[in-house]
């Protein structure tokens, strides 16, 4: 929420918390058929997506979300071919997919366009690969197109998507993973965005159970810093398919990557594997 023209406060009421950016001026405000979004210009953030009251995007640590939902997941898969990402309409998590020159196709589904339209004009260093021959920018039901989707078409599926409320709350169930499970190849992976392990411990446990319920094998969580979003730390869940291990990565190739990250490495792939207690005692392992 807006207190006032200097500062805009996400407020997490039930934790008890808020963050606050200030502003230099509010740059755009429009309400979708879908949802609410406001793109400000703060003093130290750079440019801010927010939608629906919730910080969605900035220029400042933007990296460290679409690094952490990309690369480990890319470099677990033995050799990604066709990746899906369903919501991303920054475009930033497509941008780091296509970096991998392995890659053939790469389909965004999202649901509001205004979203990637908004994003080509505020935040054009994330839409870098919107032009790339092997994108296909869909704006669809991501769920929808899920379900229709062929057969072990698809060797990587990232839910890159909003909190889970709204348009987003069927990605979070177990019939949604289902499907993932029939698009995806045996050697397949999902990875999906998994909120704070900090607030929303019980939403990580329901979504593992939800996974594995649709069949997935094994299910690791990823965490990483995310300074804008509730409580500073986020976290990935990846699930496997059947036959590709999470434990393990091509840690040679990352080592050894022919593209520039500012977070993601292979010393950051290997930490972010490692559970904290409350977690392990949590169940998540």
């Amino acid at each position: 929420m807006a207190l006032d023209d200097t500062w805009f406060t996400e407020i997490h009421g039930k934790d008890g918390s808020a963050f606050s950016l200030k502003l230099k001026e509010k740059l755009h405000e429009e309400r979708t058929p879908f949802q609410h979004i406001e793109i400000y210009d703060t003093e130290a953030f750079g440019k801010l997506m927010v939608i629906d009251g919730c910080y969605m995007v900035s220029s400042r640590d933007n990296f460290l979300y679409h690094e952490m939902m990309t690369h480990p997941a890319l470099f677990t898969h033995p050799d990604p071919k066709k990746v899906l990402i369903i919501g991303g309409g920054d475009c930033g998590t497509l941008r780091e997919v296509l970096k991998h020159r392995d890659v053939e196709r790469a389909w965004q589904v999202d649901i509001d366009e205004a979203v990637t339209r908004l994003s080509e004009t505020y935040f054009p260093e994330l839409c870098d690969s919107n032009g790339d021959i092997r994108a296909r920018l869909l704006f669809e039901d991501g769920i929808k197109w899920v379900q229709e989707a062929e057969e072990a078409s698809i060797d990587i599926i990232i839910v890159d998507s909003t909190d889970p409320v709204g348009p987003a709350e069927g990605l979070f169930t177990e019939a949604f993973y289902r499907d993932c499970q029939h698009a995806l190849q045996t050697d397949g992976i999902l990875v999906q965005q998994s909120e704070s392990p900090l607030y929303h411990l019980e939403l990580l446990k329901r979504m593992r159970k939800a996974m594995r319920n649709a069949g997935f094998r094994e299910i690791q969580t990823l965490y990483y810093p995310q300074p804008c979003y509730p409580s500073g730390w986020w976290s990935a869940t990846m699930a496997n398919k059947e036959t590709t291990g999470l434990d393990g990565f091509r840690e040679n190739d990352v080592r050894n990557k022919i593209f520039k990250t500012r977070y993601y490495n292979a010393d950051i792939h290997k930490a972010a594997l490692a559970q904290p207690e409350f977690c392990k005692e949590a169940g998540l392992v």
